[in-house]
């Protein structure tokens, strides 16, 4: 959906970046998404930790098959990136793997390893998600600059789209009765935009794209308006429809 309405102002190779990047989703996002419901007081299914990895890699893989789709057709050759390098650089980036290493982790060790790791994973974990956030909002200003000059379209679509996905994802929950916290924050996952596995996968599948566009989008834009923003918007408007 993305990637039609972008490449009516934008070239094939930066429409399904941009694509990419806001079909993926930010798990930092989504943890301090848990950390809001945490202190709103609505519970969540601690199962939402999976959702979040299983979204993560598909919009890559469909961004990039439509990109080689593009080349193909601009050289007149069928020569384009395999689709197996395409899933192993989509399914084994590090944050990928970190994150299914824990799940793992965790689904082993059980209730008696979430006593053991407490002290690390519990009650450090929002000094660390402070700090880290710290670092996020430098390398978003940094980011946006790499926007001057770029078509209107890309900063009505750094807004736009969250609210879009946000509300598709809203309306899907309602329909399928999920509760109020997965609801949020399924909605949190389609409304944020990926900037540390896309951006690892494109810089190899898609040369052709600078990375400043949608890097300078999610970070620039998208992170900043979610976690001030939106994450609070969400929340409120799905406790409307509960």
């Amino acid at each position: 959906m993305g990637y039609v309405v972008l490449r009516s102002r934008l070239n094939n190779y930066d429409a399904a970046a941009i694509a990419a990047t806001y079909g993926s989703i930010s798990a930092v996002t989504f943890i301090t998404a848990t950390q809001a419901l945490d202190q709103y007081g609505i519970a969540f299914g601690g199962h939402m930790a999976a959702a979040m990895a299983l979204m993560e890699s598909p919009a890559i893989i469909l961004a990039i098959l439509l990109a080689n789709k593009a080349r193909s057709s601009a050289t007149n050759s069928t020569q384009s990136a395999g689709i197996s390098k395409i899933l192993h650089e989509s399914f084994t980036d590090g944050a990928q793997l970190l994150l299914l290493g824990s799940m793992m982790v965790g689904l082993v060790s059980g209730d008696s390893g979430q006593k053991i790791m407490a002290p690390f994973s519990i009650d450090l974990f929002k000094g660390m998600l402070a700090f880290f956030l710290l670092d996020m909002g430098l390398m978003a200003a940094k980011n946006f600059e790499g926007l001057k000059g770029k078509p209107t379209i890309i900063l009505l679509y750094a807004i736009g789209a969250p609210l879009v996905h946000a509300s598709i994802a809203l309306v899907l929950c309602k329909l399928f009765g999920l509760p109020l916290g997965d609801t949020v924050l399924l909605m949190v996952l389609a409304a944020s935009a990926s900037y540390i596995a896309v951006p690892a996968v494109l810089r190899h599948a898609l040369p052709e794209v600078n990375p400043a566009l949608y890097m300078g989008m999610s970070l620039g834009i998208t992170f900043p308006f979610n976690i001030i923003l939106g994450i609070p918007l969400y929340a409120y408007i799905a406790g409307l429809t509960y």
